[in-house]
This record gives C-alpha cells, sequence and structure tokens, in this order.
C-alpha cells in the first residue's frame, strides 16, 4: 500500500483535475490530494510526445487528458488554459452509472422482475436471518431502485402494477457470497402474517426523485394491503400469455448467414471489435463477464459490456453458476445497458470458472442449466442465447441430449463450440456432431457453429453440409486475420500485404487510445492488448508464401522469410519482435517492461483435470 500511494505522489501521477486545466489551485483536495500536483517536475520528466495527433483533437475542446496526454504538442493553442467546454459526445455506450454502482456496493439493489420469475419457478429461498437483521437495524432507508421503484425499510418492493404487501412480500435471497454449494445459510422459516383488506389505496407515500419513486415514510397506521390476492395477479400476469410474451414470440435476431465475432476473452475487446466491425463483422459480443462481479458493481467487469456506435448488433455475454445470480444479472443488464441479446457462457473451460461450478461445470449439470435459462429468459423481453461445448470430458458428449430442451427453456439461439472441456484447443473440432445437434434442435432454436473457421472454404463447408445450421461463429480465425470476414464476403483469399496489416493495426492503436486514454496509463494499456493480439496475427502466414491454400488454424507456421523486412518481423515468435512493433506505433516502452501472453490456447488437461 505505501509503495502504490509512493507511486501516486511521483511527479509523473499528476493529479487529472490538474493536468487538465493546467492550474494547481484547480483541484478541490488541494494538498490531500493521493495525486502530484508538481507541474514543473511533471514537466521535466514526462517523456517526449509520441508521432501523430491527438485522437481526442476532434472534440470540441480540451483533450480530458490536457498536459498528460502523450500527444500534447498537437492541442489547440487557441483554447485558454482552464477554459472547460462541452464535449463531444462520446461513441461508447453502456457506461455504469455512479448512482446505481454505490447501490450495487452497499447490496441494496432490488430485483423485482427477477425475484418475481424465481419465485414462480420455486427457486427463491427465504430471507437469511443476517440479511434481515442489517435491514431492520437500519431506520428511514430511502434506497434509488433500478429507476423505476423503491423499497421499505424491511426490503419490500413497491411498484405501478406490482405492489406486494410489507407483511408478505417476497423474501430477499442472500448473494452467492452467502452460501455454499447452492445452499443458502441461516434460512428463516416464518410463517408469513394474515392478508387484511386495504383501507386505502395509498398506503406507501412515495416521491419522485430524478425519475425513480422512492418512499419518504413508514406505511399509513392500519394500512395493509391484500398480499395474496396481489402475489396471484403477479403469478397470473407472468403466466397468462396474453399479458406476457412467450419466449418464442420475443423479439427475435436472425443469425442466419450474418458473419458472428465470438466474444474473445482479452482480445475482443471494444477496440479489436471495432476493427472487426471495418472489415465485415455483422454480430459483435463483448468479453465474457461474471454476474457476481457486475451484482458487485466492480467497474472493471461492467467494462466488458461496454459497445460502440458502429457494434449495430451487438450482445453481451454473461457467466454464473445459480439461477438467482444471473437472472439478477440479466435483469440489471436489460435496465443500465443497450443490447441486442444476452448470451449465458455454459462451455468457458478456465479452472477458475469451472471450480465456482459455472461455464462447462454446468454441462454436468442439465437441471441447473434449465433453470438458469429459464429464470434468465423469463425475466427480460430480450433474446436469451447459450453458448455450449460438445461435453465436458472428452468422448462424453451430452449436448445432444438437451439441445432440443434448450430452445423449450427459454433459449432462442444455441452456439456449439466443437470440443470437450477436456479437449480445449488441442485438436480440431468435431463439426459432424455440430451438424447433428443443429438436426435435433427444433425449428424456434437457431444453432450455430463455433470451431476452426479459417477461410472462406470453411464457411462455405459448413454450411453447406448442414442446411439447418444458421451460421458459424469465428473466434482464433478471427484473432490470427481479421480481415476473414471480407473474405467471406468477398469469397476471395486475401493476399493482404504486409503495409495493410500494419494500417490495421494502426487503427486498433487509434481505437485503443479513444477507448483507454492518450495519458501513459492508456498507452501502456493499449500497447498490452496490442501484444497480446500480436501473440495471435504471428500465426498467419501470407496467401503468396503458402503450398496449400488454405491455412489451417491447427498448424504450426513454419519460420519463413515474408517478401520484406516487415512481414518477416510480423512472423517473428518472439515476444521483443513483438514490443518492436508496438514501439513503431507507440513510442518506446518503459524501462524495464517485459511481456507475456495470458492465453494458453493449446493447453490439453489429462482426465482428472477435467
Amino acid at each position: 500500500m505505501l509503495q502504490t500511494w509512493q507511486e501516486q505522489k511521483s511527479a509523473l501521477h499528476l493529479c487529472p483535475v490538474v493536468a487538465k486545466s493546467g492550474q494547481v489551485t484547480s483541484c478541490a483536495y488541494k494538498d490531500k490530494c493521493r495525486f502530484s500536483h508538481d507541474l514543473e517536475a511533471f514537466t521535466s520528466q514526462k517523456p517526449a510526445d509520441l508521432e501523430g495527433n491527438c485522437p481526442f483533437l476532434g472534440n470540441e475542446g480540451q483533450c480530458p487528458y490536457g498536459l498528460a496526454c502523450r500527444f500534447a504538442g498537437t492541442h489547440k493553442n487557441d483554447v485558454p488554459a482552464g477554459t472547460f467546454h462541452v464535449q463531444k459526445k462520446s461513441s461508447e455506450m453502456n457506461s455504469l452509472n455512479k448512482n446505481v454502482q454505490k447501490i450495487l456496493w452497499k447490496n441494496k439493489m432490488r430485483f423485482p422482475k427477477a425475484d418475481a420469475k424465481l419465485k414462480l419457478l420455486g427457486l427463491l429461498g427465504h430471507v437469511n436471518s443476517k440479511v434481515k437483521r442489517l435491514a431492520d437495524n437500519e431506520e428511514g432507508d430511502q434506497t434509488l431502485m433500478n429507476g423505476s421503484h423503491a423499497t421499505a425499510d424491511n426490503g419490500c418492493s413497491e411498484q405501478a402494477g406490482n405492489l406486494i404487501n410489507k407483511a408478505e412480500c417476497s423474501p430477499k435471497v442472500p448473494e452467492e457470497d452467502d452460501n455454499i454449494d447452492g445452499a443458502f445459510i441461516g434460512d428463516d422459516l416464518r410463517p408469513l402474517k394474515k392478508a387484511k383488506t386495504p383501507d386505502d389505496d395509498s398506503c406507501f407515500p412515495s416521491k419522485v426523485n430524478n425519475g425513480a419513486t422512492v418512499q419518504t415514510e413508514e406505511p399509513k397506521k392500519g394500512c395493509v394491503q391484500n398480499a395474496s390476492a396481489i402475489i396471484s395477479d403477479l403469478i397470473l400476469t407472468d403466466s397468462d400469455n396474453s399479458l406476457k410474451l412467450h419466449p418464442r414470440e420475443k423479439k427475435l435476431i436472425d443469425f442466419r448467414e450474418r458473419l458472428y465475432l465470438a466474444p474473445l476473452t482479452t482480445v475482443g475487446n471494444l477496440p479489436f471489435r471495432r476493427v472487426c466491425k471495418v472489415l465485415g463483422a455483422d454480430v459483435t459480443c463483448g468479453e465474457m463477464a461474471m454476474c457476481t462481479n457486475l451484482l458487485q458493481g466492480q467497474a472493471s467487469e461492467w467494462a466488458l459490456l461496454r459497445r460502440h456506435s458502429s457494434e449495430d448488433l451487438f450482445g453481451v455475454q454473461i457467466c454464473g453458476a445459480f439461477p438467482d445470480t444471473v437472472a439478477r444479472a440479466v435483469e440489471l443488464i436489460d435496465q443500465e445497458c443497450t443490447v441486442d441479446f444476452i448470451d449465458i457462457n455454459m462451455g468457458c473451460p478456465i479452472d477458475v470458472v469451472v471450480n465456482k461450478g459455472a461455464g462447462s461445470a454446468l454441462l454436468t449439470k442439465p437441471m441447473r442449466m434449465k433453470n438458469i435459462i429459464q429464470a434468465a429468459s423469463g425475466t427480460v423481453d430480450k433474446p436469451v442465447t447459450v453458448k455450449v461445448r460438445t461435453g465436458y470430458f472428452e468422448g462424453r458428449n451430452r449436448i445432444d441430449s438437451v439441445v432440443a430442451d434448450i430452445g423449450n427453456w427459454g433459449a432462442t439461439a444455441v452456439t456449439i463450440h466443437g470440443r470437450s472441456r477436456q479437449q480445449r484447443y488441442s485438436k480440431l473440432a468435431d463439426w459432424e456432431y455440430i451438424y447433428e445437434c443443429a438436426r435435433k434442435a427444433p425449428d424456434s432454436l437457431e444453432v450455430l457453429g463455433n470451431g476452426d473457421v479459417a477461410s472462406y472454404l470453411d464457411w462455405n463447408k459448413h454450411k453447406s453440409d448442414c442446411p439447418e445450421l444458421s451460421t458459424c461463429m469465428i473466434a482464433r480465425g478471427a484473432l490470427i486475420k481479421p480481415w476473414i470476414f471480407t473474405e467471406i464476403k468477398e469469397q476471395r483469399h486475401w493476399d493482404i500485404t504486409s503495409g495493410e496489416r500494419l494500417n490495421m493495426l494502426k487503427d486498433y492503436v487509434r481505437f485503443g487510445l479513444e477507448h483507454w486514454g492518450s495519458d501513459g496509463k492508456g498507452v501502456e494499456t493499449t500497447r498490452h492488448f496490442l501484444l497480446e493480439w500480436l501473440s495471435y496475427t504471428y500465426r498467419y502466414v501470407p496467401v503468396g508464401l503458402l503450398d496449400v491454400i488454405p491455412q489451417r488454424l491447427n498448424w504450426r507456421p513454419p519460420s519463413y522469410f515474408g517478401r520484406d523486412d516487415l512481414e518477416t518481423l510480423m512472423a517473428s515468435e518472439s515476444a521483443a519482435d513483438w514490443i518492436r512493433i508496438s514501439e513503431m506505433l507507440l513510442g518506446k516502452v518503459p524501462a524495464g517492461f517485459t511481456f507475456a501472453p495470458k492465453h494458453k490456447s493449446n493447453a490439453y488437461d489429462r482426465a482428472e483435470n477435467g
């Protein structure tokens, strides 16, 4: 902690407010600020500006990073220091509202839609005694809800058309941290009080605050609503097809023939998706986000849900182990984000995810899969899709036995990765098995295939071999050569030059600086993710140098000399050469800089390791 404080107090860690305004007096924290205010020391130690223009140069006003920007020399000189103009509207969406984040931090958020659906499915547990004691100790709690309703001191929700009596409200389910193996600790089984006839329609006085209904006092004396009738109406509303859409009647997304960029951990960030959109991708999806982290308001996890305005058909992918966690995360995303669909990951092979009962672990628990899909799809009207693998252990395929049920549970589409969890990526995907699943699926469920699509010929083959397949999701093929989308649309092999590839990297860097920032921290974050991407792109072998076309994903690229020095450099498997490429775009790396790629795409676990 002391080291972190000293680093922030160093001259190079200039206060963001001071950097933007250019005036030491602009920071409200003065000497108590955890950052440096020494402009002279910062200027003397700041690295030289990078080549090129500030990515925020087109904004009507100052660069948000001011003096800290690594392109500060290109800033407009006619804008006086300390003058703030209205910034150009950001082209990114789905930022987490600070007020909502604070409510999540305090565990005060209520999820009426999710809890109603969980109750209907019999998945809503009883109130935890610890949670109840904490709630009873808080007096006059006026908690802002999901932008549409509020709660009384006992946690009961009140919303137009969805009123529940204080005595018989649906109890709050403990968060995942309060349970072990799905069993809630300290369940308090208490009989419900007898409902009374209401004397007044306005039992819970409220006021409107910033568009949200917030309760201001206790219910009027002697005013108790008929909870039994209201709960019956709630259940009837949820089950009556005339009032609530059947899953098959929801607004669907037609994935047929669309080029779908898979959600990719670490490398599938917003700048990379923007590059793929330019090159022809039709559907994009954010990186996998953990439901528990989203419900805790973690900013780093919410950043995975960010969307650029160019992503016209965009979904987010979430991962969770329990129906209540996933359903509440789905409701929160529906409330706070602009998305076209929500994908539930039930195929992630990563140990840290599987050990928590999520991802591929769900493939061994079909009833848990059913509960999660039903709870999520019944909570929101947006399409809910699912991504799975063939099975958990190699040779024990089981998705074909439940693929017909997945559509009945409420999912509108399922993506099948043609590998088991144990197999990871070491062998070719089993497309014959994917075809088998697609033929077993009902017409209402779209089936997408995933695995080893590296050229337009692969795409054409899978589509012609199985007409029941809606489309193919493209993952590592896009990491190695993102212009695969152009190749599919134009039905040709693109013998791309090293200069054209470098221009794509320049676009990525520009998008990265806009996304992560143009100050020192933003530059190094952009460099880090660029290097992660370069750890894939070196595997590409130019079409003009291949003896057999097209290149296969399972081929180990040979050592070769390119047609020019840059092409040879791009083919190097050395991290030192990837760093050299990054320095061509982002300047010299800091002293002591090292890089090791995060992914282990060729891992093949032993059976006992899953």
